[in-house]
């Protein structure tokens, strides 16, 4: 095994606060590291100082003799030239170019891509190039499932080094051996994948929570003995004294975030009637058809998830079903109760002029009001980030008040772009769970299948040629799908003798519904400590229990 990269107690500071404090990492050949960590603790910071790009304040780094090198940042930089001037000539480039579907973008200049497809060439090139250490900031951000899985394949055969930053879980436990999570400047290093990491941290806050109990009990009795007098202390050595004032000084580590992502789940009632889209077509002016000939109901509390190649016509069919965008033909009408909320892929609509607080309060609300900073608390805009212009934002902080102010107007039907480009593994499992008790419409184009699979319960593919169609099997078939070789946008029907239509979708939302409201009421059971509250939940949940069996018996009775 080589050794490709060195670190020994690096340390690196921060405007106000150390980044990384005595870090130890050695990358050899055949290592794939995961970082993780919420935005700002310093992932990119740690990527840059392994590439070689930023100095740490302290610490050794010991390099690979002649070991090369392949960077991806979140914002590739690509020279102004065309594709293939950048790119230069060879199978490897074009078979990369291929499933990347940039094949035939070979002849376009590099400033006219979008970031997408900047993202795209990015990754062609640097896979086509002889590297011993791959450093991947944010890979699969703006890459379809297509992309994602070429993404793993090729970080499965790579055999050097890899060291990637990362919000897919899927992903980091496909393809990770070992996993660094960084925790208000203090790293950990975890053996295996994505789900390792997770045991290992919650063993890691049982034995936070343990410890500090332990410490209470001690200051308490500390303290008692402290207050038996003047007299008896007197006779006490000064350095016990000493010592329980400092115990009693002492704090559990401050959270690094505090709160949770706790928002009202009230919303407007919907009535019978959302989203109906009849023989909807979209066509661009010069261009072929995107969409054709769609036939969509969508009823309350529906969560469908969208998946197709990037250029399918994913985010068309959101704007459609939104209202933001009139089809070239058909109809798409909407309830009268629909109240809907957009959360956009970029942050096109936020005014970078404009402080957090601004945007908050809207135009006829007054910045800084008790309910807005309550608001902005939950979201963890706080210190003097309330005062922060939208354009000083990080990208994952501008994420956070995209979704802030969406989800303020109190929708009833979301809509959800990409949601989880640019946000941290801390935010998006949050927000999975608010959107599992979220009791409104969802309607989300996501690459991002433990998202998928965690918020949706209905998959919408959109075919490469306009069509729109539901996945037989949903998500789990679609994930499975992902994981064969050579996968790749599927156009045939769906197989005869699977069950089809409205029926079938209802008997699976509501399954999925009660296993919410079961996994809900176990939850709060374990938490309780009256009997009453503990018998009343107890009835509730055996209700649950049984109108799932039976939910799970109708379901099986459309396969026989």
């Amino acid at each position: 095994m080589t050794i490709l990269v060195d670190l020994q107690h690096v340390r690196l500071n921060g405007a106000d606060r150390t980044v990384l404090d005595d870090l130890s990492l050695t990358v050899s050949d055949g290592d794939r590291i995961g970082v993780v960590g919420i935005n700002g603790t310093g992932k990119t910071a740690l990527l840059r100082i392994v590439a070689g790009s930023l100095a740490p304040d302290a610490g050794q780094i010991r390099r690979g003799r002649d070991v090369r090198v392949g960077v991806l940042e979140q914002e590739p930089d690509l020279p102004e030239t065309s594709v293939r001037e950048a790119l230069g000539h060879g199978w490897q480039v074009d078979a990369a170019l291929d499933r990347l579907d940039m094949l035939g973008f070979v002849d376009a200049s590099t400033t006219e891509l979008s970031g997408g497809q900047r993202k795209r060439v990015a990754l062609a090139r640097l896979f086509a190039a002889p590297t011993d250490l791959l450093i991947l900031d944010e890979p699969t951000n703006h890459l379809d499932l297509n992309a994602i899985r070429w993404l793993e394949l090729q970080l499965l055969d790579f055999r050097g080094g890899v060291l990637l930053v990362s919000h897919d879980r899927f992903l980091l436990d496909q393809v990770t051996t070992r996993m660094v999570e960084i925790d208000r400047g203090s790293t950990y290093v975890h053996g295996g994948g994505y789900a390792k990491l997770l045991e290992t941290q919650a063993e890691r806050e049982a034995q936070a929570a343990s410890a500090e109990q332990v410490r209470r009990n001690l200051a308490r009795t500390e303290l008692a003995w402290l207050r038996r007098g003047v007299k008896a202390r007197s006779t006490k050595p000064q350095a016990r004294i000493d010592a329980a004032h400092r115990l009693l000084a002492e704090r559990p580590s401050a959270a690094a975030r505090t709160g949770t992502l706790d928002l009202a789940t009230q919303t407007p009632r919907l009535g019978n009637s959302v989203i109906r889209a009849h023989h909807v077509a979209v066509a661009y002016p010069g261009a072929p058809t995107l969409l054709h000939d769609v036939d969509l109901d969508v009823g309350p509390g529906d969560r469908i998830g969208i998946v197709g190649r990037n250029g399918a016509g994913k985010s068309t069919l959101l704007d459609l079903l939104a209202g933001r965008r009139a089809p070239t033909s058909g109809t798409v009408k909407q309830g009268p109760t629909v109240v809907t909320a957009y959360f956009e892929q970029h942050a096109s609509e936020v005014d970078a002029t404009k402080t957090v607080q601004e945007l908050v309060a809207g135009p006829h609300g007054v910045p800084g009001s008790p309910a807005d900073v309550a608001l902005m608390k939950r979201f963890w805009f706080t210190g003097a980030l309330p005062a922060a212009r939208a354009g000083e934002l990080s990208g994952g902080e501008r994420r956070r008040l995209q979704l802030l102010l969406a989800l303020a107007r109190r929708p009833n039907v979301l809509f959800l772009d990409e949601p989880t480009n640019d946000l941290d593994l801390e935010t998006i499992r949050l927000v999975e769970d608010f959107l599992a008790q979220w009791p409104g419409t969802l309607v989300v184009a996501s690459h991002d299948r433990t998202f998928l699979s965690r918020t949706t319960d209905r998959l919408l593919e959109v075919h490469a040629d306009g069509r729109v169609g539901d996945v037989p099997g949903g998500i789990d078939a679609w994930i499975a799908r992902t994981l064969e070789p050579g996968f790749a946008d599927a156009t045939t029907d769906e197989p005869a003798g699977v069950p089809r239509g409205r029926a079938l979708r209802d008997a699976e939302k509501e399954m999925t519904r009660l296993e919410r409201r079961k996994r809900t009421l176990t939850e709060k059971l374990a938490s309780v400590t009256t009997l009453e509250e503990q018998t009343r939940l107890g009835l509730e949940l055996e209700g649950v229990l049984h109108d799932l069996h039976q939910a799970e018996t109708a379901w099986l009775a459309f396969f026989e």
